[in-house]
């Protein structure tokens, strides 16, 4: 993805009050024939500028699937590690309200004013947890990105509930206060 879309996407819940996902859920429920129509009702419904009216459109469009579906989809093949997600998710909610949770289609993205984590399931027995820790050599557990790139700059794999302890919660923990 271009980095200035990327930036625009990321910084979407602070200009427009709601992520890109918030508004693709609002123009599927008034269901637009035409990108002019819809860019026109967040501009006037919702108070939008035309630079994020015609991303939001844009990118809505783009993508078929309903929302909800992106999760489920990501572990058709791999239900056993949905408790692994359940937990991370869990933990996080307990670091502030202002955390933002980004289904994509292959991952969903954890973001507070930054991106700070990235929960992929990545095979059918691991989920690759993604953490931003600029500044922090990888250690232990705690691998370089590897398949993230530049998206994070480390990696931990968890196959286990066991897999999230004391360790993975401080490593998320460091990310979310970084991210701000």
């Amino acid at each position: 993805m271009d980095k200035a879309l990327q930036t625009m996407i990321n910084n979407m819940p602070e200009k427009t009050g709601k992520d890109l996902d918030e508004w693709t859920q609002i123009l599927a429920k008034e269901n637009f024939d035409k990108h002019s129509v819809a860019v026109k009702y967040l501009k006037t419904e919702h108070g939008v500028t035309h630079g994020f009216a015609n991303t939001i459109v844009t990118l809505s469009r783009e993508s078929n699937e309903p929302i909800a579906d992106l999760l489920a989809d990501q572990y058709i093949g791999k239900e056993s590690l949905k408790p692994i997600y359940r937990k991370l998710i869990t933990i996080i909610g307990k670091f502030g309200d202002d955390i933002t949770i980004s289904p994509k289609k292959t991952s969903v993205s954890l973001i507070r004013k930054n991106q700070f984590a990235l929960i992929k399931p990545a095979t059918k027995s691991r989920i690759d947890l993604g953490l931003k820790l600029k500044g922090i050599d990888a250690q232990g557990r705690l691998e370089d990105s590897g398949p993230f790139g530049a998206m994070c700059t480390h990696r931990i794999q968890l196959r286990t509930l066991d897999d999230i302890d004391d360790e993975v919660t401080n490593w998320l923990s460091q990310a979310y206060e970084k991210s701000v």
